[in-house]
């Protein structure tokens, strides 16, 4: 390109650095992208979290702060992306543990999901796949995006749905002892209707025999083996992935670390993420997904369990000891919730 300066050659020789610096700097940047932020080129989540690190004073390389530091257009015309239908769900289980895994998976780059439970297999699929799409956030190719809908694992018609929409579907399923799961949803549903019947009288329908109402939906649910039978009609196990909502608790780094390789995403989620929250009973994110402060899940999660009489609990127990057993089995995992 000729010099529009003739009379000032300097300052076309001040303009070509300035471009060979930017492009030297493009290229450092986007290999430190690809090295420290999972593998995406400068997209809009990378930038951003480049942009949170230099604003919280956290070691960002000098190229990298030089580059962020440029005029509006430079970054921000590569944070576009488009809609995409989700290439892996968590579908279950409910009080399991759905909620916390998703908002601490967020905190990867490389992922995005809905903030709000979709139910477009289970409740509503007559709206179309279309609709669904426009409810998922936008990302690049290098980005898996994401929803959870925990009602999915025990709606009957949920995996031949999902399978019609993506065959490869991933699948993520976060469950605990089911006996401590039932009792969350019944603490739940109490905190609604404070009026409805006592846990003993819903779970028996008859307590001097101790026959067990399975009709119950929070009994249901915690056959878990009953649902995998359903899903491992249109899904190998391969693409399954089972999270302990125990282990999500006493160690969510490694619980994440096992979602992160099978969802194919590089290990960014550690230990470094999580603080113990004494109160709560329950890890919390020292920063979470574009703020700087820490954050722990609402008031509603971690509340206080229902009391519930030991020797109800111990019939619990022994009704759901063979499911368990059979879960692990075809798992391939041994959960310890009989122990």
């Amino acid at each position: 390109m000729p010099c529009r300066s003739p009379r000032n050659p300097s300052v076309c020789v001040r303009s070509a650095v300035r471009k060979c610096a930017l492009t030297v700097v493009s290229v450092l940047v986007s290999f430190y992208l690809k090295k420290e932020l999972g593998g995406c080129v400068l997209h809009g989540r990378a930038a951003g979290s480049l942009h949170r690190r230099l604003s919280d004073g956290g070691d960002v390389p000098d190229a990298a702060r030089g580059f962020l530091a440029a005029p509006r257009g430079r970054i921000r015309t590569l944070r576009s992306g488009m809609k995409q239908l989700p290439s892996a769900i968590v579908v279950g289980v409910k009080k399991g543990g759905t909620r916390a895994l998703l908002v601490f998976l967020r905190v990867h780059p490389d992922a995005r999901a809905t903030g709000t439970e979709p139910h477009v297999f289970d409740r509503f699929y007559g709206n179309g796949l279309a609709r669904y799409r426009d409810l998922m956030p936008k990302t690049l190719d290098c980005q898996i995006t994401m929803e959870k809908t925990p009602s999915y694992f025990v709606t009957r018609e949920a995996p031949a749905r999902i399978y019609s929409m993506s065959r490869s579907t991933k699948l993520i399923v976060v469950v605990r002892d089911p006996v401590t799961r039932a009792i969350l949803d019944y603490t739940q549903t109490l905190s609604k209707k404070p009026d409805i019947p006592s846990f003993e009288n819903l779970t028996f329908k008859n307590r001097t025999t101790g026959l067990i109402d399975t009709s119950w939906s929070a009994i249901q649910f915690g056959i878990y083996a009953k649902h995998l039978d359903n899903w491992l009609q249109y899904f190998p196990m391969r693409q399954i992935l089972f999270v302990s909502g125990e282990r999500l608790i006493s160690d969510p780094a490694g619980e994440l670390g096992r979602v992160q390789d099978f969802l194919g995403l590089k290990r960014i989620i550690t230990d470094k993420h999580f603080y113990f929250n004494q109160t709560k009973g329950f890890p919390c994110l020292k920063k979470a997904e574009g703020s700087s402060k820490p954050h722990c899940l609402g008031k509603t999660k971690g509340r206080t369990h229902h009391n519930i009489d030991p020797e109800v609990v111990q019939r619990f127990r022994d009704f759901y000891r063979p499911f368990n057993i059979k879960f692990y089995q075809m798992t391939g995992m041994i959960f310890g919730w009989d122990d």
